[in-house]
């Protein structure tokens, strides 16, 4: 045997910061499964590296930009989007996402999400949905199933859910999208779609946690990876008043919003900065 012939690299060994491996979360979690298709996406959307930037937040999800072999940046909980809204302002080349959770992205981060939707910042955010705070010990989210069990409801979440999609949707998110782990190939060629189109889109992917979530309901990963096979409905289209999560009728998966208007930075062009400035620009 040649001892000196090399191992076979991982494909997203260039993508990856390999010095960090092996990651933080937990077996079963699907968060991983979730950020292999942003780096697949990234990849193959053949995206210039040097200009793009992953941002996150605070929690399991969050973790992701410490992972990924791009400028990242790990920022405080709730602030992802803010953190990239001004890079892409003060600097519209780049390519920017926010990888982050449910927990991050729309409680105490929801009034920066609805807020860049409706701005249409030209950003791909891609969130990662387990129906709780797993990194905090489990507890009820803004996303929590309305009687599922957590470590603040242990009796059942009284409240009702957000649907994500109709949130993005109603705040003028230009591309809406919801996949699940277990479709992965789906949720590749959605995120990739994502990067290639201008405007705000929102790729929400439905996650397992086993641990915290999944303990507490009495369901294993491999029970939330067969309920994602057997009680979801690819539905392109669908208008997002449908997509409420529900076990019992069902989950509609697919690319719900797909349309054009004028970016953040489109707008602030036409609006704010002197027609002779913009004009020296082009000449240049």
């Amino acid at each position: 045997m040649n001892q000196d012939k090399k191992q076979p690299g991982h494909p997203l060994d260039g993508l990856l910061r390999t010095d960090r491996i092996p990651h933080i979360w937990c077996p079963g979690c699907g968060i991983g499964t979730a950020f292999s298709s942003c780096l697949i996406a990234m990849k193959e959307s053949q995206m210039d590296l040097q200009k793009t930037v992953m941002v996150s937040g605070i929690g399991c999800s969050g973790r992701g930009a410490g992972y990924a072999n791009v400028d990242s940046y790990h920022t405080t909980h709730g602030r992802a989007i803010p953190f990239a809204t001004g890079m892409k302002l003060a600097n519209p080349e780049l390519n920017v996402v926010v990888f982050s959770g449910d927990g991050d992205l729309f409680a105490i981060g929801g009034n920066h999400f609805i807020h860049a939707a409706r701005r249409n910042v030209d950003l791909t955010v891609v969130c990662v949905n387990n129906f709780n705070y797993g990194m905090t010990g489990g507890q009820v989210a803004a996303t929590t199933p309305y009687l599922a069990r957590t470590t603040t409801t242990p009796a059942g979440n009284p409240e009702p859910a957000f649907n994500l999609p109709l949130l993005a949707y109603a705040s003028g998110a230009t591309y809406v999208a919801r996949w699940t782990i277990l479709h992965t190939r789906d949720l590749t060629e959605s995120i990739q779609e994502a990067f290639l189109r201008h405007g705000f889109s929102f790729i929400e992917v439905l996650a397992p946690c086993p641990i915290n979530y999944g303990r507490r309901n009495k369901e294993k990963a491999l029970d939330t990876m067969r309920v994602y096979q057997e009680q979801t409905l690819i539905k392109n289209d669908a208008h997002p008043s449908e997509l409420d999560i529900d076990f019992d009728r069902g989950i509609i998966l697919g690319k719900f919003v797909d349309v054009e208007r004028p970016t953040c930075s489109e707008r602030y062009d036409d609006t704010c900065r002197p027609k002779e400035l913009m004009e020296e620009e082009k000449a240049a």
